[in-house]
């Protein structure tokens, strides 16, 4: 039966200091995310018929898992998935938008600063757990937020950037204050990657 693994970190715990402390990056990477990985596979060995399916084929079309299942796979399936975006659209070497995607955000809020400022306003008006995204859609760019795990999967939303609003993100650098989490975490956003998100939403 094929398992769900948890990807590879493509960098140390310590490479996002200091914007990402290498205390919340072990633990949110070895203990949060390897239990969504555990409980998604927990929940599929009972239904060996989905489990060939692509996690975003499970993720886009929720009302065709079983019942039975379908609550863990949305949450734990959308954990694993949204965790595995949000490492590789982190990186020790940010840099800034460029290309298309630097057209399209220009386009869309003005200039990348417009984009920030917009990103970390919804970000911060977010009630709860959750996850903010650029996502993309017939070429059109759009900033969400999403409870819980829930993903841009269900609204046939292509993501590019996503980040997480869970307190166990940012907590132990940053207690409550979101904000500051949100200004920091633009140091180290992997623009690269997001690029390649958006080239591969064609």
């Amino acid at each position: 039966m094929t398992q769900h693994t948890l990807p590879k970190l493509p960098y140390a715990f310590t490479a996002l200091e200091p914007y990402i402390d290498a205390q919340t990056m072990e633990l949110h990477y070895t203990k949060h995310h390897q239990t969504y990985v555990d409980k998604l596979n927990a929940a599929l060995a009972g239904t060996p018929d989905q489990v060939g399916r692509s996690l975003e084929d499970l993720l886009t079309h929720l009302d065709t898992v079983p019942e039975s299942i379908r609550a863990a796979v949305r949450n734990h399936g959308g954990g694993h998935y949204n965790h595995t975006h949000f490492w590789q659209a982190l990186s020790p070497r940010s840099s800034s938008p460029e290309g298309v995607l630097q057209q399209l955000i220009e386009a869309t809020f003005s200039s990348t600063d417009g984009f920030i400022t917009k990103f970390k306003e919804a970000g911060l008006a977010h009630f709860g757990s959750g996850w903010v995204w650029l996502t993309i859609a017939k070429n059109k760019l759009e900033i969400i937020t999403t409870p819980n795990q829930d993903t841009p999967l269900a609204q046939n939303l292509t993501p590019l950037l996503g980040i997480d609003l869970w307190e166990h993100a940012y907590y132990l650098k940053y207690q409550n204050r979101r904000a500051d989490y949100l200004d920091a975490i633009f140091h180290v956003i992997n623009w690269k990657q997001v690029l390649l998100n958006l080239s591969a939403s064609d």
